[in-house]
């Protein structure tokens, strides 16, 4: 029996309820709710004609256009399927002995820092400071840590970590001798994302890798596209050697390449999901429920009664995220996805007619 670590199995839950894929009404995986831009389907229609070749090795394009995105030389950067396969290749190329992750926060590292077979520090996220990483954290990092991973703004809290106090992390982890991963994989939902983002100070700290995707801000989780960056070559290199080569197929690169040129898309995705998250969040706080602010495309919030909510929305065809299997968390902690407005509005609707229950 598999255990579920993800939200989107919209597949399981679809089988379960006896219903068709497009039944269910997933707000379980946090997509841009703009869907994927036109120009990026067609980029993906026109590269299948060339897949009777391999791929660009070094997805030389791609990457061209990743730098001059992300102002940043085009030797700090390594293209990845998925951010997930990023984070794996940086577990098993550095080999960490002792890892640092917050809790709660995105299971990969966890899981990949005990496929290399590493012991792990947890950095407990408190309720009392909105789940939110401040100063205290700098005393669970020691001469043993070897690397910390964080992710800005956090999944699935939405909290954002200041880059004052991001700087710290890095600074306290160069004396010390630890890398420092950042996940930035939900920061392009973010407004003023460049004064938050800590990819300017890989110029200063070569123990820094930034790490990012399209998955969410483009709409593909299906093509499997991320990158990270980082200013030390080794690490760059390392990444390379770390895993087998034809890593990014020809449409994934196309599709990168085509999406990176959707600034006014973007823009649009920040302004819709503000209003939207916005919207959510004041229309669960008029139900049973604590709804928590966040930054991001998804919200986190916290029920009262002692009901399987997960259960009960998928009976109207909605999937939701329970973060029970978060660490720190229990069964009473849930996570949405801001969508469009129609589907936010059913969500409402459903959680209204089971309101006795919340």
């Amino acid at each position: 029996m598999s255990i579920e670590i993800h939200g989107a199995d919209i597949y399981t839950a679809a089988e379960k309820n006896g219903s068709g894929i497009n039944e269910i009404l997933d707000f379980s995986s946090n997509i841009n709710p703009l869907g994927i831009p036109d120009s990026v389907k067609s980029a993906c229609i026109n590269s299948i004609e060339y897949s009777n070749r391999y791929p660009d090795i070094n997805s030389s394009e791609l990457i061209r256009s990743i730098a001059s995105v992300e102002k940043v030389p085009t030797s700090f950067i390594f293209a990845s399927n998925g951010a997930a396969e990023a984070i794996y290749r940086i577990a098993f190329f550095l080999m960490p002995k002792k890892g640092l992750v917050t809790a709660p926060a995105f299971s990969e590292y966890e899981s990949a820092l005990k496929a290399v077979g590493a012991d792990i520090n947890y950095y407990n996220l408190g309720e009392e400071y909105e789940f939110k990483i401040n100063d205290n954290i700098l005393n669970h990092i020691n001469n043993d840590t070897d690397i910390v991973f964080l992710c800005n703004p956090n999944n699935p809290t939405g909290q954002i970590t200041d880059i004052k106090t991001t700087e710290k992390i890095i600074d306290k982890c160069m004396k010390s001798g630890a890398t420092v991963v950042i996940d930035e994989c939900f920061l392009d939902f973010v407004e003023n994302k460049e004064s938050l983002s800590s990819v300017r100070l890989m110029n200063k700290y070569d123990n820094l890798i930034v790490l990012k995707a399209f998955t969410k801000i483009y709409a593909i989780p299906g093509i499997r596209l991320g990158y990270c960056m980082s200013s030390k070559r080794d690490v760059i290199n390392g990444l390379k050697s770390s895993g087998p080569p034809w890593n990014v197929s020809n449409i994934a690169q196309a599709a990168g390449i085509a999406a990176l040129k959707e600034r006014e898309y973007v823009s649009r995705t920040v302004s819709n999901v503000k209003e939207q998250r916005n919207y959510m969040i004041s229309e669960l706080n008029k139900l049973n429920i604590k709804a928590y602010n966040s930054n991001a495309n998804y919200i986190l919030f916290k029920i009262f009664n002692d009901v399987d909510l997960k259960e009960e929305l998928l009976k109207k065809n909605i999937l939701i995220r329970s973060c029970s299997n978060y660490k720190n968390f229990d069964r009473s902690y849930y996570r949405i996805a801001v969508k469009s407005k129609n589907e936010n509005k059913l969500l409402i609707k459903a959680l209204y007619e089971i309101r006795e229950m919340l």
